[in-house]
């Protein structure tokens, strides 16, 4: 048994609408943070996994402040942040189960519209695969060879144009219907 989020009351339709619009706030969120610590280029993803451990040190006994000048140049350059494999591990423990529920979520969306059942199955394999590629490359990055950060930047594209085509459907569907469209 289905259902047709077309013919759905208004209540569940203003309840997915809410839930794309947050998780849609949040993948606006998820990008900014993603641009400030790995980027966007695959030079940048690995040279944030692939980069040399780092420990945290313990902090000094004393301190000392030394002053020096800087130019506008060393301003601009973007400071690079490694993760280390403690990191990698929490960031895993933490992000894939959340994707795994907005994957769920997004899933349950696409079940309730009106596609071909071939395109909603491929949806649904993207909503949950883009996240384990976007993992899976920060592992190889880290353990493999720095040329696996494209399949990093590709999951997380991925899962960006998972979210963005479910979210025009679904919209579309609830709210813009085709009059005599049925499938």
């Amino acid at each position: 048994m289905s259902y047709d989020l077309r013919r759905a009351d208004a209540r569940i339709k203003w309840l997915v609408t809410c839930l794309l619009a947050t998780l849609g706030l949040s993948y606006v969120f998820g990008a900014l943070m993603v641009s400030l610590y790995a980027g966007f280029t695959p030079e940048r993803v690995a040279a944030t996994y692939a980069g040399p451990e780092m420990t945290m040190p313990m902090p000094p006994e004393t301190t000392m402040v030394v002053t020096r000048p800087m130019s506008m140049t060393d301003f601009a350059r973007p400071e690079t942040h490694a993760v280390d494999t403690n990191l990698l591990i929490q960031d895993t423990h933490v992000h894939v189960p959340m994707y795994g529920v907005i994957a769920a979520a997004l899933a349950l969306v696409v079940a309730g519209l009106s596609l071909q059942r071939a395109w909603a199955l491929g949806l649904i394999t993207v909503l949950f695969a883009a996240p384990w590629l976007d993992f899976a490359g920060m592992w190889l990055t880290k353990f493999a060879s720095p040329h696996f950060a494209i399949a990093t930047l590709v999951g997380g594209w991925a899962m960006g144009a998972g979210y963005t085509v479910v979210t025009a459907l679904a919209v579309k569907q609830m709210w813009f219907p085709t009059k005599g469209v049925d499938r």
